[in-house]
């Protein structure tokens, strides 16, 4: 994406609702790190346009009738990510909508078509050290249950950015306020479809 100061739309204003409309069935698909914040960050460019935010992860653990270290603990990750990957394939057919993809999601290459085919993807992308801080916090993330979890997370870092550098547009997560992280999210997605801002 090239380093252009895009205008940013207010809450409510003509440019948001012009972005609502563009999309039509299509989603907003938020895609990156575990941390980077793609759930808190969905809800709010969800609530500036006027759409649905849905997370893919929540409708993971409520098809299955438990959390994600659960599935990861009985059934291994090879099993969640399969179901993980029809869940998002299902959720692409309900749009207008914001979905925040858990981070190994945009892996999966058949996840990646039917994100091309129904949505924008939008890469959140946030460096190591931001990770870290945001994951200490938290203790629920099974792919970082290692003898070092940032060692992990670095390798997952190295494996998945050049995936997720596929994606249609990419902010930087960083610690700013979240509404600023939204409004660039708009403006990016509304440069990439045409719509003025």
């Amino acid at each position: 994406m090239p380093d252009v100061a895009l205008p940013i739309p207010d809450a409510g204003s003509a440019g948001a609702a012009a972005l609502a409309a563009a999309l039509e069935q299509r989603s907003i698909v938020l895609v990156g790190m575990m941390g980077a914040g793609k759930s808190s960050i969905g809800r709010r460019v969800a609530a500036r346009l006027g759409i649905a935010f849905v997370d893919a992860d929540v409708e993971i653990e409520e098809a299955a009738g438990m959390s994600i270290a659960e599935i990861f603990a009985a059934h291994g990750e090879p099993y969640f990510r399969a179901g993980e990957a029809r869940v998002i394939a299902r959720l692409l057919d309900h749009g207008p909508q914001v979905l925040a993809t858990g981070g190994g999601a945009f892996m999966n290459e058949q996840t990646r078509a039917n994100i091309r085919d129904k949505g924008v993807s939008v890469w959140l992308k946030a460096e190591l050290d931001v990770l870290t801080r945001r994951l200490r916090r938290r203790n629920d993330r099974p792919l970082l249950k290692t003898a070092d979890p940032v060692a992990t997370l670095a390798n997952l870092l190295a494996e998945r950015d050049p995936i997720y550098g596929e994606a249609d547009v990419m902010v930087m997560s960083r610690e700013i306020a979240h509404d600023l992280i939204v409004g660039e999210i708009i403006a990016a997605v509304s440069s990439k479809l045409g719509v003025a801002a």
